[in-house]
């Protein structure tokens, strides 16, 4: 790709500052407040495809400075220059912002130098994720990308790439965006609604000391949006959160949360409900976080009650549960 810099040699400082000048002629405009908006430009049909021609070519640039090229190695110094002018001129707001208007090689082009700038380390230090720590709107911006299907998959895979790190998954939890999970997760296309709730379960299972001290002190707000996935009429997403729910009860980091969850005989009732699900798989999972509430030596009265109450019917239905199932672990967890 040397015709890239043949005619017009630019510096990694230079096509950051191309690259915000495009963005702004694309309708990328800061509010007072810091927050980032998209207007419409008085712009021809020429003018667009000019400006839309003249961004793919710096993305280009931007790639083999962050990449390199062929058989040679990005330039340390060169990156670092590029990623300087990228949080000093806050391109990454711009570039998030302009993203519905540009077209889909381009957005490609875009979710890979977001990746690289994450990933870019010096020493122990990822000099872009302390960046974004200090400016989460980023995190909020890539997360409503889920608002646009357009975007969506671009913006959730910048999002994945984030939530990788402790420090910005922490920041997509602890936020007010948290509640719209379950819109994102019900109400868009499968492929987008699989995408949010991957990062939803990233953020919860990769950093686990983090989402442990999270959920016990949001345990309340937290679970009121879970319950939404829980009760969900999709086969899909209620299996998925059926299983991500198990998971986190049986991790011993999660204790706290897990013994609060069972005490509750809410949960216990919506969870013997699942188990009298139509699908086999959605049965199988709810039997993953029943089995918690049998095993909890310390259970509430009301609880036990249920139990107490329910138990030659349970007994009766789990000795003949998932007959067809032959692998010994499952099998052992069934009364004799």
């Amino acid at each position: 790709m040397n015709f890239l810099f043949k005619h017009k040699p630019r510096t990694p400082t230079d096509i950051a500052r191309i690259l915000k000048e495009l963005c702004v002629r694309l309708g990328a405009s800061e509010s007072p407040d810091r927050t980032w908006t998209l207007v419409e430009p008085a712009l021809s049909m020429d003018q667009k495809r000019k400006i839309l021609d003249e961004f793919w070519s710096a993305l280009q640039q931007a790639k083999i400075v962050l990449y390199g090229e062929e058989d040679h190695d990005p330039v340390p110094e060169h990156v670092a220059q590029f990623a300087q002018e990228v949080y000093q001129l806050q391109l990454m707001m711009c570039l998030l912002v302009v993203l519905p208007r540009l077209e889909f090689e381009t957005r490609k082009d875009i979710v890979q130098v977001f990746i690289a700038l994450l990933q870019r380390t010096i020493g122990a230090r990822r000099p872009t994720v302390e960046y974004i720590r200090s400016n989460p709107i980023i995190v909020h911006m890539a997360f409503h990308g889920y608002d646009s299907q357009d975007v969506a998959l671009n913006t959730g895979m910048i999002l994945h790439e984030m939530v990788q790190h402790e420090t910005l998954a922490k920041i997509l939890l602890y936020s007010d965006d948290l509640s719209l999970f379950p819109i994102y997760i019900e109400t868009t296309p499968f492929s987008v609604s699989c995408d949010a709730f991957k990062n939803l379960r990233d953020a919860l299972i990769l950093h686990r000391t983090m989402a442990a001290e999270f959920l016990q002190h949001n345990y309340d707000r937290f679970f009121t949006m879970y319950t939404q996935l829980l009760r969900s009429e999709n086969y899909v997403t209620r299996r998925q959160s059926l299983k991500l729910l198990s998971d986190i009860l049986v991790d011993r980091v999660h204790y706290a949360t897990m013994i609060r969850y069972v005490s509750d005989e809410e949960n216990l009732k919506s969870t013997m409900n699942a188990l009298r699900d139509r699908s086999k798989n959605i049965q199988l999972e709810a039997f993953h976080v029943f089995k918690v509430f049998v095993a909890n030596p310390k259970k509430t009265p009301a609880v036990e009650a249920i139990l107490r109450r329910n138990r030659d019917r349970l007994l009766s239905f789990l000795q003949g549960f998932l007959q067809d199932r032959t692998d010994e672990s499952f099998i052992d967890e069934l009364p004799g």
